[in-house]
């Protein structure tokens, strides 16, 4: 309960600071900054060496590629075929391909599954929605907020940001099997944990209640695409045609049906593919999901 009461305090937090004279206008880049090169890195470097993989882990590692690289082609081709401008295009590809698998995942996960439910969770965002972020998000913000863009540009991004390099490294330290010391442990948790508020007041600082504004349009497609269309394109490949019904397909479709990844629309913000349109998906996505997450649950339970 304290997540969700987080998110309200921290967005109308942000919303109420707009309007104050003394904070800078630029705030907002300055939170996307803390929350993408410190964060996140400390965030990879805590959770992931502390996996244990094995083959059956491919199905819920697999949901952030599948629902990011679809809404790469969904919306690439609207935007073709709509003649949308490249930001507009690359904003919904990054804020409705990613879910919000950590901070909305992780307490509706455990309250719904407990403790097997929470080893499938981080599962579905480390390897998946973190490397997704770190890997594709990068390649698609790169992409889509210049006209053109070398190779080896885009290589040099995903390669110096800094949590692709952490997740490097904590692929390695998993790999040999090893870990910080504790006390070092509890600093990257402590470092970690910055993520959510800062993010949220970030939203919150950019968030917009204009009733005549462009966006409302394309807010709505993004969240249809994100709260209906990437679950239910799981939910045909896994339970129909794969015939998967486990307590690790349930908890991976529930992840799937989460609300925009608030760091996702972060990024997307920060390379200036419209920012507060990121805004709106992170602050109308949360509430609208946790009705959409209800009917997720209920048609899980009866596969």
């Amino acid at each position: 309960m304290i997540n969700f009461i987080l998110i309200v305090v921290f967005l109308v937090l942000g919303t109420v600071l707009q309007r104050v004279a003394a904070i800078p206008k630029n705030t907002p880049k300055i939170l996307n900054w803390i929350v993408i090169q410190i964060c996140l890195p400390a965030l990879a470097l805590y959770y992931i060496p502390k996996i244990q993989w094995n083959a059956q882990l491919l199905y819920p590692i697999l949901v952030a590629w599948i629902i990011f690289l679809l809404s790469w082609l969904v919306f690439a081709l609207l935007g073709k075929h709509f003649g949308w401008s490249r930001k507009l295009t690359g904003c919904l590809i990054i804020c409705s391909g990613l879910s919000n698998t950590s901070f909305l995942g992780f307490p509706i996960i455990t309250a719904l599954y407990g403790e097997s439910g929470m080893k499938t969770a981080i599962l579905v965002d480390q390897p998946g929605s973190f490397v997704v972020l770190s890997t594709l998000g990068i390649l698609v913000a790169t992409l889509y907020s210049k006209g053109q863009t070398s190779g080896l540009q885009i290589v040099k991004k995903i390669a110096f940001f800094p949590p692709f390099i952490t997740f490097v490294i904590a692929c390695l330290m998993n790999t040999f099997e090893c870990e910080f010391p504790t006390f070092f442990q509890q600093g990257l948790k402590i470092i970690g944990a910055g993520v959510t508020p800062l993010a949220l007041l970030s939203v919150g600082l950019q968030l917009q209640f204009d009733s005549k504004s462009k966006h409302w349009s394309f807010l709505r497609l993004g969240l249809f695409y994100k709260l209906l269309i990437a679950p239910a394109f799981l939910f045909l490949l896994y339970v129909v045609i794969l015939e998967q019904r486990s307590e690790v397909i349930q908890v991976a479709l529930l992840e799937s049906a989460m609300a925009p990844m608030i760091t996702g629309c972060i990024l997307a913000a920060s390379y200036g593919l419209k920012p507060r349109l990121c805004s709106m998906m992170v602050g109308f996505g949360i509430p609208i999901s946790f009705f959409t997450l209800l009917f997720w649950y209920f048609l899980v339970q009866n596969i």
